[in-house]
This record gives C-alpha cells, sequence and structure tokens, in this order.
C-alpha cells in the first residue's frame, strides 16, 4: 500500500527547519521520505502508526544495508528531529523516537572490497547486464571508475559539471562537504571511459531538457542521483556494495601501496586528519591477514 504524501506533512515539516540550510532541509526531508517509503511496504501509511518497536527495526535495516554507522545516526535524527517536531506541534499525542537508541559515528571500519570484486564491478560485469544499451554501459563505466580511481563520493560524482573535468591534464575539481573545492588526478581508465562517455553515450540518452551542466544523465535524460548510482551497482556487483565502499577501497589500495596520510586526507577532502586514520586501521588488517594467510611462521 502506497504512502500518501499529505499524510506525513513533509512539506510543513521541512517548511519548519527555518535555521537550517537549504542543503541540511534537503537532507532532512530526504531522509524522512526513505523511512515513509520504507514503512508504506509494510502498509503503514501516517505517522500515527509507527511505534518505536518500527523505528527500531529501520535502523536494523538501515544497518543490514551496509550503512556507515555515521550514516545510519545522520538518518535516525533526521527521524527524530521529525517525529518531535510532530509530538510538540499536537500532531502527535507522544513522540515515538524518543529515547531511540542507534549505533554510535565511530568503531566501524569500512569495508574494502575485494580485488575479485573490484575486477567484476570495473571490468566483468554480470551477464545480466550483457543487455545495456552502449550509453548505459559507457555511462557506468566512467561512474564506477570514478568511485574508485577517484575516490570521489557519490554526491560529487552526480554534481559534476563539463568545466570540472580536464581531461587532458588528467584532474578533476570536486565541490566537496563545507563547498571546499579540490583538485583529484583522474586514472587513465577513467580518462577513457569519460572520454567515450562524453563523446558518444551521453548524447544518446540526452533529451531537449538535459541540463547541460550535468556531466552525467539516467536513463530519462535527467541529471545522475545518488539513487542512480546505487541502482547501477547493485547491477554490477557481485554482492550487495554501497557505492561508498569503492572510496573506501580507493583509500585502502592507496595507503597499502605506500602513500602517505596527508595526501590520501588531500584527494579523499576530508576536513580532518582522524578520518582519514581510520584506513590506516584496515590497511593494518589487511597485512595481518596476508601475514596469516602466506607467512610459514605465522
Amino acid at each position: 500500500m502506497a504512502c500518501a504524501a499529505d499524510d506525513w506533512e513533509l512539506a510543513a515539516f521541512a517548511a519548519s527547519l527555518t535555521s537550517a540550510s537549504p542543503a541540511t532541509v534537503k537532507a532532512y526531508r530526504g531522509d524522512v521520505e526513505a523511512f515513509v517509503e520504507w514503512v508504506g511496504r509494510s502498509g503503514l501509511t501516517a505517522p500515527a502508526a509507527v511505534t518505536r518497536t518500527t523505528l527500531r527495526r529501520y535502523v536494523a535495516h538501515l544497518a543490514t544495508r551496509g550503512l556507515a554507522r555515521r550514516s545510519i545516526s545522520r538518518k535516525a535524527s533526521s527521524l527524530r528531529r521529525y517525529f518531535g517536531w510532530l509530538a510538540r506541534t499536537g500532531r502527535l499525542a507522544a513522540d515515538p523516537s524518543a529515547g531511540l537508541s542507534v549505533p554510535t559515528a565511530s568503531g566501524r571500519l569500512p569495508r574494502v572490497l575485494r580485488d575479485d570484486e573490484i575486477t567484476t564491478v570495473l571490468d566483468d560485469p554480470p551477464a545480466t547486464t550483457a543487455n545495456d544499451p552502449p550509453a548505459i554501459r559507457s555511462r557506468d563505466d566512467a561512474v564506477l571508475e570514478l568511485l574508485y580511481g577517484s575516490g570521489l563520493r557519490v554526491s560529487e560524482v552526480c554534481g559534476l559539471r563539463p568545466d570540472d573535468l580536464d581531461l587532458e591534464r588528467r584532474r578533476v575539481v570536486v565541490w566537496g562537504k563545507g563547498a571546499k573545492q579540490r583538485a583529484v588526478p583522474l586514472s587513465p581508465p577513467a580518462c577513457e571511459a569519460l572520454h567515450q562517455w562524453l563523446g558518444h553515450g551521453r548524447r544518446v540518452l540526452a533529451t531537449a531538457d538535459s541540463p547541460a551542466d550535468a556531466v552525467f544523465l539516467n536513463r530519462r535524460g535527467k541529471r545522475l542521483g545518488p539513487r542512480d548510482v546505487h541502482r547501477l551497482l547493485d547491477r554490477r556487483a557481485p554482492s550487495p556494495t554501497h557505492p561508498h565502499a569503492l572510496r573506501h577501497t580507493f583509500a585502502t589500495h592507496l595507503l597499502d601501496g605506500g602513500a602517505d596520510l596527508r595526501s590520501v586526507q588531500e584527494m579523499l577532502g576530508h576536513a580532518d586528519l582522524s578520518t582519514t586514520q581510520h584506513y590506516t586501521h584496515v590497511s593494518k588488517q589487511r597485512l595481518r591477514s596476508v601475514l596469516d594467510a602466506t607467512h610459514p611462521r605465522a
């Protein structure tokens, strides 16, 4: 049973966030909309039907999708804000999100894809993609090469403009969190994939209404969105994989190869070096696994 948006008063909730930036309002509303879509599949059609157990099950569902704890905590925070607003304004008798326990934002090491998984995603996609139109294959190749080859965030890939790309000098300029700009190197496979997409594939998907400032387009000719990227990776990956795992793998492989932490921090666009240091733990774990598996005295 589908949920009627009016029953959830999402527009009124968004309008109440007067002190938040437009990006924050969009994030809050998107988080709540995702929850509404999820509960709708269970037949819940209005906020009054939501219980604390419902919310806990949703948090558990997010964890099974492999989301980082920080992302789960942010989504739970959006729901607390939403249900708190419903209770404060008298739309609900009680706030079901009060006291909701969620994972903390620290302590979870990022997942790193195995070499065979990377090969499947980038070079040897499943047979189910064999009938994809060449334009779709070209686009997906370019998106995935940017996620893994340059470590871009999904939002950064989706927001790319043609002027951000310098294929001649093999670099891309991205706008990261906090509107901070950085230049990131492009790998040769990424440059080749982008040449193919921009030279041939994009014009196939483009329509009269397609945004001229969007590098990537979806099947409808609109700007590619994060959900589109999730779907294309679901089709290419051998097992459920979050797009952010490609960024994690990029960083870990750099450190495994001897890159210094500051350089990795700069390429990832981390404001705090401690965020980048998470990858050193992953790299050390990988080395430990190699030692245990291969050294005769391990």
